[in-house]
């Protein structure tokens, strides 16, 4: 009967490895039980987090194709099955372990790409996919901006040097004009004068 119940659970860990996008594997030694389920709450629904048998665990890993956590199932196991933002995730496990550290982040995968405890550590580091997906667009924005005012700086350039032209011309066009009516009405006089 204990092996049907095995089996089950194989699977399952099997499964919740192939669902998952990344998973991280801890040791919870010494955490109780509150304390865990504080950290579920933590996790938030990005994450799920049960408590594994190592032999089961490494049954299922291979099952499912992850070898980023041999040489690491020892101790008391849990593991964080991460469906959302991975990021997220590192960060709420690195926050908890500092207040709590009994809890020990020993390896994951991201990606299928086997993670030690130092690259969770940085992943937690880095800003969430939200975050950085503005950035992204912001960056973006203003290379497009940048992009069209070079584009339309030089056509400002030459609308205001014809403006200038243009306003130049009409300035000195009409102080010529208003110069030649001076010159007309003194020609003007000496004309009536010599019809008297």
């Amino acid at each position: 009967m204990a092996r049907p119940d095995k089996a089950a659970a194989v699977s399952e860990i099997a499964e919740n490895l192939r669902n998952s996008n990344s998973a991280v594997l801890t040791e919870y030694r010494g955490l109780t039980v509150a304390q865990l389920k504080e950290l579920r709450t933590k996790l938030g629904e990005n994450a799920s987090y049960a408590v594994v048998k190592n032999t089961l665990t490494s049954i299922a890993a291979k099952e499912a194709g992850v070898d980023a956590f041999d040489g690491h199932l020892t101790g008391p196991t849990a593991i964080a099955y991460v469906s959302g933002d991975a990021v997220d995730t590192a960060k709420a496990l690195r926050d908890f372990a500092k207040a709590n550290p009994q809890l020990v982040i020993k390896a994951g995968y991201f990606d299928g790409a086997p993670m030690t405890a130092e690259d969770i550590n940085k992943l937690a580091d880095l800003e969430s996919r939200e975050v950085l997906l503005a950035k992204l667009a912001g960056a973006m924005k203003a290379s497009l901006f940048q992009a069209a005012y070079l584009f339309t700086a030089p056509l400002a350039q030459a609308a205001r040097t014809v403006d200038a032209l243009r306003a130049k011309v009409e300035t000195e066009g009409g102080a010529a004009g208003s110069s030649d009516a001076p010159a007309e009405a003194e020609a003007a006089p000496a004309e009536d004068g010599d019809e008297a």
